[in-house]
């Protein structure tokens, strides 16, 4: 259930949107029965809550089918929305009428009147409480499309609500803002998780269609390639990209993780001068099968590694071909080393320096990792944690894939939509429906299919 859905002049009304929408009838004051989606009929029950006083709150409609629509579209063309394109079809937004002293008031021009203005702004306060909005404030016509009507409240959650109504905007604005889709690049600090950025981020950006693109550990600082919304969509494909880290490492220990946050399993006295790591440097192999870690996320029949080494059950290690596209040697102490690199996807730092350990013939262990490339995208362009908020620079789809595209025409678009083959000059395509991430279609022959669809929303 998308309760954030935008339903507009521009964007109509889906009820795939709603599938799992549940509802309830009410009957008002007047004997009328009124339907809304359930969360939105309890949020009107708790604001109604708030004026049972001389000026009491109730709804005259809500759910409305294309036909109702269509009627009151022909009746009034100034308030009512075109069939298709009225929130009113989904059930969560609800036009309420008053009762002043016992007096029935719904007369649209008395409602705007400057009698209830004071008494509408109360409304509009607390109705965030539940949340809910007012649509169609006032002064905001350009931007909603619709004149100003203190009478149409829409259930969008609490939270959407909240940041609705502290920073006075529209639900337009809101999806123009917080809705976006994109690609966040972030500086990921020590002690923190992959999980722990995409929620706070998830939080920012009040939306959960949040992931990460190659899980950086607690102990790894750097780059994290964070994909919101749409974007969430295409994260195989920026997965994929080569990785540059910068890694530390002590030598002279070995350890159960790999890192110095684990297990010690072996400690010696080691030295070691420049010029054998040097040679190891130099020696160490470009491509080769790489074992897992036991302290990861890979799955073995249904269950994540991590999982077998907590419990201590034994398993079979996986070994994976990685390539080591570049090796470099950045500094050296009598106790540590440091190296920068650049790997293929699904290679683990952490096993690397052990594999180091074994060329060298004494035990090693990471102590510090910072990831600073991942294909074209650079820590030196990410954002800090804290630096994070909703007018953040997202990197689009369209430059983070890199492929051609293509604005549809109206034809097309439904075409599109429906998932039918086409034909393409290009391998592969993105195209684009007012500017916005439709479909990605791969070639496949003579004709094209679609390889990912995206909400237009």
């Amino acid at each position: 259930m998308n309760y954030q859905v935008l339903i507009n002049r521009e964007n109509e009304y889906e009820k795939q949107d709603f599938q799992n929408a549940k509802y309830a009838t009410y009957t008002n004051s007047l004997g009328e029965d009124i339907i809304l989606e359930k969360r939105t009929l309890q949020a009107f029950f708790n604001l109604q809550s708030e004026f049972m006083a001389d000026i009491k709150l109730d709804i005259n409609s809500g759910y409305r089918t294309i036909e109702e629509q269509e009627k009151i579209y022909n009746e009034d063309k100034t308030y009512a929305a075109e069939p298709g394109f009225s929130e009113h079809h989904s059930g969560l937004c609800f036009d309420l009428f008053l009762i002043d002293n016992g007096v029935v008031v719904d007369d649209n021009e008395t409602l705007k009147s400057d009698k209830y203005q004071e008494f509408f702004k109360k409304v509009e306060k607390k109705a965030s409480k539940y949340g809910l909005i007012l649509r169609y404030p006032l002064g905001r016509e350009v931007i909603t499309t619709y004149p100003y009507e203190p009478w149409h409240y829409r259930y969008v959650t609490i939270s959407t609500a909240k940041i609705i109504y502290d920073k006075k905007i529209t639900l337009e604005e809101y999806h123009r803002l917080f809705r976006r889709s994109g690609i966040l690049l972030l500086n990921k600090k020590k002690g923190m998780t992959s999980r722990d950025v995409v929620n706070i981020v998830s939080k920012r950006f009040d939306t959960k269609k949040v992931g990460h693109n190659g899980t950086l550990d607690p102990l790894a600082t750097g780059l994290l390639v964070v994909t919101i919304n749409n974007a969430t969509k295409i994260n195989e494909f920026l997965t994929a990209y080569e990785k540059e880290y910068e890694a530390k490492v002590l030598i002279g220990t070995r350890t159960d993780t790999g890192d110095v946050t684990g297990k010690v399993l072996a400690k010696e006295e080691v030295t070691l001068s420049k010029e054998q790591i040097v040679k190891m440097i130099n020696e160490f192999p470009k491509e080769y099968l790489q074992e897992v870690p036991i302290y990861s996320a890979v799955k073995i029949n249904g269950k994540k590694l991590y999982q077998y080494a907590r419990n201590g059950e034994a398993v079979e290690l996986p070994k994976r071909q990685v390539e080591i596209k570049s090796l470099e040697l950045l500094a050296t102490t009598p106790t540590t080393f440091s190296f920068r690199t650049t790997v293929s996807k699904g290679c683990y730092i952490r096993s690397m320096i052990e594999d180091m350990g074994k060329i060298l013939g004494v035990p090693l262990t990471m102590s510090a990792l910072k990831r600073t490339k991942q294909g074209d995208f650079s820590l030196k362009d990410a954002y800090n944690l804290a630096e994070v908020n909703e007018n953040v620079k997202l990197i689009s789809i369209t430059d983070a894939l890199q492929v051609k595209t293509e604005e549809l025409d109206k034809s097309l678009a439904k075409k599109i939509k429906s998932g039918n083959k086409i034909k393409i000059d290009e391998n592969m395509v993105l195209f684009l429906e007012d500017g916005k991430e439709l479909a990605l279609y791969l070639k496949m022959g003579e004709y094209a299919k679609p390889l990912k669809m995206f909400s237009t929303k």
